[in-house]
């Protein structure tokens, strides 16, 4: 196929004013463009934008993908939801990278396969994966964890995609709940294109998500609680256009770091994680074969069953069965040259088991000669080996 890109971004926190859109609509004539949004592809040609400076200045959240392999999604937090060295724990140059810009928290996600088959659909992802940039900003960590799982799974594909020493690299703090993801995360994952074994083997460590509820008694006495000066400036920024964000901040507030014992869980190494995966999905695909085996298994006794009972009715009256050969033989229709063709077989096989082969050889030798001015039919009898007798 020609090439093909797409760029989409979503401002979710905040939705753009006419100045902005003005701006942005400045590097592309040909983009749809609304205050929330802002989308284009191209089959020829490249966006004359830089997608990081439009997260810098405008957006919250960004896909890419191509023709050619790649899959990113970038997003925009608020650096007081989620801290540079929380992630910097989590990444993995080129594919998992986090950057800060004024009072937010850039994170990059990206996954590469150039020899990978085209995704059908990938371009519709973002709306799917957009959640976990809520779920980030309350605390929940899983979304990183996938995307460095994801990073170090492209060395499945890639041999030459880390440097050999980076085997022994120890993986970063396991959230909880890696064995019962959110429909965002495993959207996230999917684009990602992680490994579903390399997931299962890495939720091993991985205990249950402790259910969170918030009492709204509770989270009422809490926010009454609050120094009047932080309550103050949360109302000033709902009014400023905020809200969302003044939302998220103080749920995370009032719940607290969340899964806070994720640093005391075991730490496997890459090469552990990778080769376990590896012993799994070939177990995985040993019991699979060995499955289609039993089922082909069962399906030829079924077919050998069948046929069996096929033969004890034909049995009965061979003459028949020639006669039914001959109708069929001269409607000169190939489908009914091939059902001729499965009942001579079947008389050479009960030809055979009442010691009769030359008889048959005999009529089938008369039946090639009658119709010798029929080469289709001529070879489908060679194909099936069913030869004229030897003179």
């Amino acid at each position: 196929m020609s090439e093909y890109q797409y760029y989409e971004f979503l401002a979710v926190d905040q939705p753009l004013d006419e100045r902005q859109q003005a701006e942005v609509r400045a590097l592309s004539t040909r983009a749809r463009i609304t205050a929330t949004s802002f989308t284009n592809e191209y089959h020829w040609g490249d966006f004359g934008g830089d997608p990081r400076t439009m997260m810098r200045r405008y957006y919250d959240a960004h896909l890419y993908v191509t023709s050619w392999g790649t899959h990113q999604v970038i997003l925009r937090l608020p650096r007081t939801l989620l801290p540079l060295k929380t992630a910097e724990r989590y990444c993995v140059d080129p594919h998992v990278t986090a950057e800060v810009s004024g009072k937010h928290l850039i994170l990059d996600l990206t996954s590469e396969d150039e020899g990978g088959d085209w995704v059908e659909g990938a371009d519709d992802s973002l709306s799917a994966i957009i959640g976990v940039r809520t779920e980030l900003a309350t605390g929940d960590l899983r979304p990183l964890y996938l995307a460095w799982l994801a990073a170090y799974g492209s060395w499945e594909r890639d041999e030459d995609a880390f440097e050999q020493d980076e085997e022994d690299e120890l993986e970063p703090p396991v959230p909880a709940g890696l064995r019962a993801l959110t429909a965002p995360q495993r959207a996230l994952a999917d684009f990602l294109r992680l490994d579903p074994d390399l997931l299962q083997v890495a939720a091993q460590t991985s205990p249950p998500l402790a259910e969170t509820k918030d009492d709204s008694g509770q989270l009422a006495k809490w926010i009454e609680e609050l120094p009047v000066k932080d309550g103050k400036a949360f109302l000033v920024r709902v009014a400023q256009g905020q809200g969302r964000q003044v939302q998220m901040e103080l749920l995370r507030r009032f719940r607290g770091e969340p899964d806070a014992g994720r640093d005391d869980r075991p730490r496997r190494t890459v090469a552990e994680l990778l080769d376990t995966a590896a012993k799994a999905r070939h177990e995985r695909e040993r019991e699979a074969e060995a499955a289609r085996a039993a089922q082909e298994a069962r399906r030829e006794q079924q077919r050998a069953a069948a046929r069996e009972k096929r033969l004890d009715a034909l049995a009965r009256d061979p003459e028949a069965t020639w006669a039914r050969v001959d109708e069929l033989i001269e409607t000169r229709k190939p489908s009914d040259y091939d059902v001729a063709v499965e009942l001579l077989k079947d008389l050479r096989t009960l030809a055979d088991r009442a010691d009769l082969p030359q008889e048959f050889a005999e009529r089938l030798t008369l039946l090639r000669r009658a119709h010798h001015r029929k080469p289709s039919l001529i070879a489908r009898f060679d194909h099936a080996a069913l030869p004229a007798a030897s003179s």
